[in-house]
């Protein structure tokens, strides 16, 4: 890996730099923390090195990222907010590109630190599920009338849940590079039984039902900041996956990971249910920032996105350990596997819960 001290003269940073570590909790890419001192002026930056590897088309995915935080900072000042704080600032390098390639090929890009603002790894109460609801609404909103078909799909795909079954799944199941299936036959059973659920949204799109959207596709609670003093959620981050998307992948994956009793590698899978006061929550920030510019359909399947999302991604853990760990890191060999089977236990009980979902859905 090049060494990150001798990327930081490749950019626009302001001052001298004065320390630079290792931040966060991503499963990608690797992230990090730069303060520069400008004449008495602390100056905070974000560094990252982007995995190629799993985002090939890097000039897409970064005129994405600017095309999508320009078109937001424009749209917070219009209605009066502080863009700075409200939305990602990327700086470009020193030459005026959007990112930087080593030699080496590896690829770096870097945005000024959202100051006096804190990240949360994990749910801890109603209160901050429901201000991240209306972060992630209002990132709905702000872009509603973003033409999503002018973006890259920077990964082809990425939410469509009958083509990740039949092109990444199946193959993987009959290749069993790993030789781990012998490990998991419950597991692709449980996949296996919901391939009818894999084509809901799909088809509703085709059909013209449900619209295409900018959408963030990765909307994990650690992917908001929040203010260090208000503990109000503030700005949106992690734009690797914005493409053309359905509202409804933003939603599910929200309760997916947020919605959860447990933590997405937990191994006491007894345990994992979802918190129905944090499904309503979410909810119902999300819906009072972006409820009025969604259609019915949308509305009718946000419940059934929760689901299907968290079916998803149980496929996609289950899928690369079945590879052999080549997409998500993981701390031990066994660490794929225990997140498919967490994140198939909370599609089990939402299930069970499904039509108290959508009754709380239809209340608010």
């Amino acid at each position: 890996m090049e060494n990150i001290n001798s990327i930081i003269d490749k950019f626009n940073f302001k001052g001298t730099l004065k320390k630079c570590e290792p931040f966060g909790s991503g499963h990608i890419n690797s992230t990090y923390f730069a303060v520069f001192d400008d004449c008495g002026t602390e100056r905070k930056y974000i560094i990252q090195r982007v995995n190629t590897s799993v985002f090939k088309q890097i000039d897409e995915l970064m005129e994405n990222v600017f095309s999508v935080t320009s078109f937001l900072r424009k749209r917070i000042k219009a209605e009066g907010g502080n863009p700075d704080r409200e939305t990602l600032h990327y700086i470009t390098t020193a030459d005026g590109k959007k990112y930087y390639r080593a030699e080496n090929g590896e690829c770096f890009r870097a945005y000024i630190f959202v100051d006096n603002s804190i990240c949360y790894d994990s749910v801890d109460s109603p209160e901050v599920f429901e201000k991240s609801g209306i972060a992630f609404g209002k990132f709905q909103r702000y872009l509603s009338d973003f033409p999503a078909e002018t973006l890259f799909e920077t990964i082809p795909n990425f939410h469509n849940t009958a083509w990740r079954y039949e092109n990444e799944f199946l193959p993987a199941l009959e290749a069993n590079k790993s030789g781990r299936a012998v490990n998991c036959s419950k597991e692709i059973e449980f996949v296996k039984a919901h391939r009818a659920d894999c084509s809901r949204l799909v088809d509703l799109t085709e059909k013209g039902e449900l619209p295409l959207r900018v959408t963030h596709n990765d909307t994990k609670l650690n992917n908001v900041m929040f203010d260090a003093d208000s503990d109000d959620a503030i700005c949106v981050i992690d734009l690797d996956t914005v493409m053309p998307g359905l509202a409804l992948y933003d939603f599910g994956d929200s309760i997916r990971f947020g919605a959860n009793t447990c933590a997405e590698d937990c191994d006491d899978y007894e345990a994992v249910k979802i918190n129905l006061d944090y499904f309503k929550s979410y909810a119902k920030g999300f819906l009072s920032q972006a409820g009025k510019s969604f259609n019915k359909c949308e509305i009718d399947n946000l419940a059934f996105s929760a689901l299907l999302m968290t079916f998803e991604c149980g496929m996609r853990f289950l899928t690369d350990y079945i590879n052999g760990d080549t997409y998500f890191k993981t701390a031990y060999p066994e660490h794929n596997l225990v997140r498919a089977r967490n994140q198939f236990a909370l599609v089990a009980d939402m299930e069970k819960h499904m039509t108290e979902m959508e009754e709380i859905i239809k209340n608010l």
